[in-house]
């Protein structure tokens, strides 16, 4: 593996209220980014150019970091500076920050402010920890926003941060499966029997027959061959054609992916879905700079997609995997997290992942960093083409 160093730094998305991915936040609460890692990041194009056109968020613990050099790389149409609330009690942070903010940095005050300390009248923009106490309901100025609520990580306290006025979150909320009322889980059902059709290689008119049972699973698939990831220049209108265009390798790819679209389409997205394709995504490319073949890279991809399946389902992984017939290392992977392929799974679960997971998954920084800047472009466009 590579010794070349590199900033192994906390990624997590942003959504807005309408399930939307809007921006990445960078960096770990209460241990912002440093003048090095900032440089090692925003030094070269390839953060920025990879998640266009979402934003970064960067958890900053003071100004001291934003230096000359480190500014230069931070394009204030692209980049929020998240910085501690504490920071203010230092003289000429406050001025600081009101001087960025009119260079055209959009600048958040994370935390509650020091008892004594008032912000200028300009940075009333702010990031809170949900796990902390939250403003009184309503009492953000939605002209100031967005407000971003971080380490969001149930419905509930999704909804206390949406009362409180919050309009962008992050957090494991965005992880909390649900049955829609009315859904008896047929469609997700017909979508498993059709993936175990393509696992033994069916026939296509036994696929066909089967897309046809299912309006809404019809719907998306033609949906997405007819969007601008597969566009040909000529309309898509039957399901032989479909899956002709596809090919099958793509259409079992896909169809994976669809367990997780929303059900009807006026429902908002589904938050798993661009997690599910950001882990596969992620798996795959980590199976592919090993050398890995094809269908290896498949099955690693398969691992990250499947690997949200119990909480979708609200149910039990064991269940799930029993009836799909699974090589013995992927079902290892998604029930226990065991061998290479489960030490992945786990790096793709975390947020920062700390040197010694790296290490016993077989992962450098340089290649976990790179996977990541591939997962995240491939599932931006996922979550815009479904």
């Amino acid at each position: 593996m590579s010794s070349a160093p590199f900033p192994v730094v906390e990624v997590r998305s942003v959504a807005n209220a309408q399930n939307e991915w809007v921006a990445l936040l960078l960096g770990t609460p209460g241990a912002g980014l440093d003048d090095p890692a900032l440089q090692g990041l925003f030094g070269t194009p390839d953060l920025l150019a990879a998640i266009a056109p979402l934003d970064c968020i960067v958890l900053l613990d003071d100004v001291s970091v934003l230096t000359p050099p480190v500014l230069n790389v931070l394009p204030a149409n692209r980049v929020l500076l998240a910085v501690r609330a504490d920071a203010l009690a230092t003289d000429g942070t406050a001025r600081r920050l009101a001087e960025l903010q009119m260079t055209g940095y959009r600048v958040l005050i994370d935390g509650v402010l020091p008892e004594g300390v008032a912000a200028p009248i300009a940075l009333r923009t702010v990031a809170r920890d949900a796990g902390c106490e939250l403003p009184r309901a309503g009492s953000l100025p939605t002209l100031f926003g967005p407000h971003l609520a971080y380490n969001v990580d149930d419905m509930a306290a999704y909804r206390a941060c949406e009362n409180a006025g919050f309009a962008w979150f992050s957090g494991d909320y965005a992880l909390g499966g649900s049955v829609a009322e009315g859904d008896d889980g047929t469609s997700r059902r017909r979508m498993l029997t059709m993936l175990a059709l393509l696992a033994r290689d069916a026939d296509s008119r036994e696929l066909e027959a089967q897309l046809k049972a299912d309006p809404a699973l019809s719907y998306h698939l033609l949906k997405l061959v007819n969007s601008a990831a597969f566009s040909v220049g000529t309309q898509i209108t039957s399901f032989g054609q479909a899956i002709s265009r596809l090919g099958r390798r793509q259409l079992q790819r896909w169809l994976q992916l669809l367990l997780y679209a929303r059900q009807h389409p006026d429902s908002p997205p589904n938050l798993m879905l661009p997690v599910a394709a950001l882990r596969g995504a992620a798996l795959e490319d980590l199976c592919k700079r090993d050398g890995g073949d094809r269908d290896e890279q498949d099955l690693a991809f398969m691992a990250g997609v499947f690997s949200l399946l119990d909480r979708l389902f609200q149910m039990p992984m064991a269940e799930i995997v029993q009836d799909l017939s699974l090589p013995e290392h992927v079902e290892a992977a998604l029930l226990r997290r065991e061998g290479q392929l489960g030490q992945r799974l786990r790096l793709a679960e975390a947020g920062r992942p700390d040197p010694g997971t790296l290490e016993e998954a077989g992962v450098d920084g340089p290649d976990w960093w790179q996977s990541q800047l591939h997962a995240y472009h491939w599932a931006i466009q996922v979550a815009r083409n479904v």
